[in-house]
């Protein structure tokens, strides 16, 4: 490559060397650069990445029951079984569960690999729980714990946790996947949210026939309690009409 009247040139001992070409002279100056920097430090070589350890799973449409937040409690339920210093490696990005490790932890990513490959090998039937419940089906807290107790949406029995930061546990319901997924296909929400604001209305009639009724006996109580008299009755007359009677004012 020339540039001027200097011309770079690389020999076959890699050293990078130019060469002075003089118009008025037929030989050329070599200057040799890797011997004209010997004041400056060489640089150093990119350090060597340390190769990470990934593993990724998804989770089926099946486990998740297309919501987000069952997607999130499958992943905490995976970092309750796993070591302390694992919990933080397993991630969740979308439907995907993501395992990444360094590779000098190899033994501690295998053992984590292993956790996660059999909790998930069940995972469609991992209990539902309260929030899940209410994210999925999209219904309030107060339909939850109302068709809870009266039948219409069954329980899987109860579990205890204790939450983080807390001495008290706390217990309640978690229900079956597949009959919370028959629910889902079935429509029956809207449904019992029909029959229930039915019941709301009758209810109200119920009520405010109730109190007319209740009003109505308390008038005919007061009107039972005034005794009938007889006008020829003498305990009817008026008192001091005897001495009227007396001077004959009233003949």
């Amino acid at each position: 490559m020339k540039r001027g009247n200097v011309r770079f040139c690389r020999r076959a001992d890699d050293r990078l060397k130019y060469i002075i070409e003089c118009p008025f002279s037929p030989h050329n100056a070599i200057v040799d650069l890797e011997a004209c920097k010997p004041h400056l430090p060489k640089m150093p070589k990119a350090a060597q990445t340390d190769i990470e350890l990934l593993r990724t799973w998804t989770l089926s449409a099946a486990a998740t029951l297309g919501s987000a937040v069952r997607a999130k409690g499958i992943l905490q339920e995976i970092q309750a079984r796993l070591p302390a210093t694992s919990k933080k490696a397993l991630i969740l990005e979308g439907s995907d569960l993501t395992l990444v490790m360094p590779a000098s932890n190899k033994a501690a990513f295998s053992a984590a690999v292993a956790t996660v490959s059999k909790v998930l090998e069940d995972v469609e039937n991992l209990p539902v729980i309260p929030r899940e419940i209410e994210d999925i089906l999209t219904i309030k807290t107060s339909e939850r714990h109302r068709w809870l107790a009266d039948g219409r949406l069954p329980s899987a029995g109860t579990r205890t946790v204790r939450l983080n930061g807390r001495a008290r546990q706390i217990t309640f319901h978690v229900f079956d996947p597949r009959i919370v997924e028959d629910l889902l296909d079935r429509g029956l929400i809207d449904q019992w949210r029909e029959e229930d604001a039915e019941a709301k209305a009758e209810n109200r009639r119920r009520a405010a026939y109730q109190a007319k009724l209740t009003r109505s006996l308390k008038k005919t109580k007061k009107v039972a309690k005034q005794p009938k008299r007889d006008p020829d009755d003498p305990a009817v007359k008026l008192r001091g009409w005897e001495d009227f009677d007396i001077d004959g004012l009233l003949r």
